[in-house]
């Protein structure tokens, strides 16, 4: 193999170990990431985690007593895609790097993500543009009528 060959081949494995290690660096981090994030009306705070599952709730100063059920469940339903579309952002925002190609003379290209793919309805705060409060209604009605 040719001398310019070998270098080429070695700074590939230099790249290749420095990006999985800062992989490793950005997954140890969001490990540890939660958003923390209270509805609009103050009543419910939901903690999520970075794969955007819910990893505590709190009813604050017991607002919840002079709710219904649906409206409760409006409310913490709003937390919690609210955190989720937050540790989404948040994800992205880690990740990003390793989508863009590496700098003049690097061999990394940038992977192609799709968010949308990735992460769904997450990204929008849990609803289509336009129909969150349509599908909000349509689960409130779904538990209104729950005779279970």
């Amino acid at each position: 193999m040719s001398e310019p060959m070998q270098e080429r081949i070695a700074q590939a494995m230099a790249e290749l170990q420095a990006t999985q290690a800062a992989v490793a660096r950005a997954e140890a981090e969001l490990r540890q990431a939660s958003a923390t994030v209270r509805s609009s009306d103050r009543v419910v705070e939901a903690t999520v985690g970075a794969q955007g599952e819910l990893t505590g709730l709190k009813f604050l100063d017991n607002k919840h007593q002079n709710m219904t059920g649906p409206q409760l469940a409006s409310s913490i339903m709003e937390a919690v895609r609210q955190g989720r579309a937050q540790m989404a952002r948040r994800v992205m925002d880690t990740f990003a790097p390793f989508t863009q190609p590496g700098p003049e003379g690097s061999i990394r290209r940038g992977i192609d993500l799709d968010w949308n793919r990735v992460f769904g309805s997450a990204l929008d705060g849990g609803g289509q543009a336009g129909s969150g409060r349509a599908h909000r209604n349509r689960l409130l009605d779904e538990i209104d009528e729950d005779t279970d």
